[in-house]
């Protein structure tokens, strides 16, 4: 049986939700090891002047603990 934990993880991009997400798994590698999964819980965006100007995600991070 596996011992799994899961962390809140909030981030953002100028580009796209996506390239939020991908930003959140890249940072939370760095101190976390075995990440299985990702589930983007919300989206939101920051609007400057009429425009979108960055996107945000808040994502929960599930990673196998030894």
């Amino acid at each position: 049986m596996a011992i799994m934990k899961v962390i809140e993880v909030l981030s953002s991009s100028e580009k796209s939700w996506e390239d939020a997400a991908k930003r959140a798994v890249a940072r939370t590698a760095k101190s976390v090891n075995n990440i299985k999964s990702v589930f983007v819980q919300s989206q939101s965006c920051v609007v400057k002047k009429n425009k979108v100007t960055e996107f945000r995600v808040n994502v929960k991070i599930t990673f196998e603990v030894k």
